[in-house]
């Protein structure tokens, strides 16, 4: 049996409502019918019945096509990157839209090399928020389980997580890939290069420096380090005790010498209009 589009069940519906109507109109005495054919001729509105069954028809497939729409979950893109896998070639996936062509094009050639060179695979992966797991170590932790489900498969395996919304970031990864880097660097990244430059909104230089910073610990280089956070903090707008202190002392000397005006003066244009 054929399955029917919704603008077809939509003109088949308002068909058999009309088809009810015209049955009774049918049913009734001739007179009947020959007098409801002279109203009809005569009256102007009977042009709009063509335009009213087409609106009816479309009024149905509109109700019956918002009922059919799908209700998204709030979270759809973590669970679409669940679903679609670990990035083939690009070792990027960039749900936020955060990296730049030109940061893709350099990460992916830098990850190219690595895993041609060592063996080691690193996936970045950058969210706008998270909203299913407490935090991006958690998320990162499931996303690499889902990719590789193995100790075998995932072994080598490395991910970076960058979280725009949180400006916080993470970094896990299998037995292999954990033991070569090492927990100074991973922790060291986590706590400097992804927040510290996310936090500035420079998410390009902080995946970019991170995937430097991991490849030269994988390749047994000196770590070229992570930018500072006294360096990169930003200035602040509230204003320190000695200069809250210093705009309130000016404030009252200011309200003081209002009121004083405000009350002084009329006082005194009214003694001396008394005493003329």
């Amino acid at each position: 049996m054929a399955t029917l589009t919704l603008p077809q069940q939509a003109s088949i519906a308002a068909s058999s409502i009309l088809g009810k109507n015209s049955r009774r109109c049918r049913q009734s005495s001739p007179r009947m019918q020959v007098s409801a054919r002279a109203a009809m001729r005569s009256s102007p509105d009977s042009r709009a019945v063509p335009a009213l069954q087409a609106a009816a028809a479309f009024a149905i497939a509109g109700a019956l096509q918002i009922s059919a729409v799908p209700v998204l979950p709030a979270n759809a893109n973590e669970f679409s990157v669940l679903a679609n896998g670990p990035p083939t070639e690009s070792h990027l996936v960039d749900d936020a839209g955060v990296v730049s062509r030109v940061n893709k094009s350099d990460i992916k050639n830098l990850l190219t090399d690595l895993e041609e060179r060592k063996g080691f695979h690193i996936d970045i992966v950058t969210l706008r928020k998270l909203t299913s797991k407490a935090d991006a170590f958690e998320f990162a932790d499931q996303l690499l389980e889902k990719w590789y489900p193995t100790v075998e498969v995932g072994n080598n395996k490395g991910l970076v997580l960058l979280v725009t919304t949180q400006k916080e970031g993470a970094v896990t990864g299998g037995p292999e890939f954990t033991k070569v880097v090492g927990d100074q660097v991973l922790e060291a990244v986590v706590s400097e290069n992804l927040p510290v430059l996310a936090t500035d909104e420079k998410y390009n230089e902080a995946l970019y420096s991170t995937c430097n910073r991991l490849i030269a610990a994988i390749d047994g280089l000196p770590d070229p380090g992570g930018p500072k956070f006294q360096e990169n903090k930003r200035e602040s707008n509230f204003k320190t005790k000695k200069e809250t202190e210093e705009k309130r002392g000016q404030f009252t000397t200011v309200v003081v010498g209002l009121l004083v005006i405000a009350f002084v003066v009329p006082m005194l244009q009214y003694f001396a209009y008394v005493r003329k």
